[in-house]
């Protein structure tokens, strides 16, 4: 059994499940993490996205104690997937910092380059050619 301690439980988990992706005997019996990471990435993919919906339908039923549950069960299927990944939580954690120094603590990443001064356009693939059924 995995015991979250210290002050950053996120990290803590993260580095108990890239143990197991190392050694994947050393999980318990029955350990759903080591069942998880064995059924693949589409597979954590989808947990991420099925919790996010409970946390989602919780919430519009006012349902505060069942959101922090599935909260946790969010961010724990996140941190598996992130494992898988190789993306540490301070790599995200380093994402929301960066964010914040740009457009404020309370603010999110635009997602239209329109909406953003600070960030640059990205060049097109496919720069200079025309689309099908373009007119010239």
């Amino acid at each position: 059994m995995m015991t979250l301690s210290g002050t950053d439980p996120l990290r803590t988990l993260y580095d108990a499940i890239q143990a197991l992706r190392r050694d994947p005997l050393s999980a318990p019996e029955g350990s759903r993490t080591a069942k998880l990471m064995a059924q693949g990435r589409a597979r954590m993919a989808r947990k991420v996205g099925e919790e996010a919906i409970e946390v989602a339908i919780d919430a519009m039923r006012g349902d505060r104690g069942a959101v922090v549950m599935e909260s946790a069960d969010l961010l724990y299927n996140l941190v598996v997937l992130l494992a898988d990944l190789e993306i540490s939580p301070d790599e995200v954690m380093a994402e929301m910092r960066r964010r914040a120094m740009i457009f404020g603590i309370a603010e999110k990443l635009p997602k239209t380059v329109e909406e953003s001064p600070v960030l640059t356009p990205p060049i097109p693939a496919a720069a200079g050619k025309r689309s099908k059924g373009e007119k010239t």
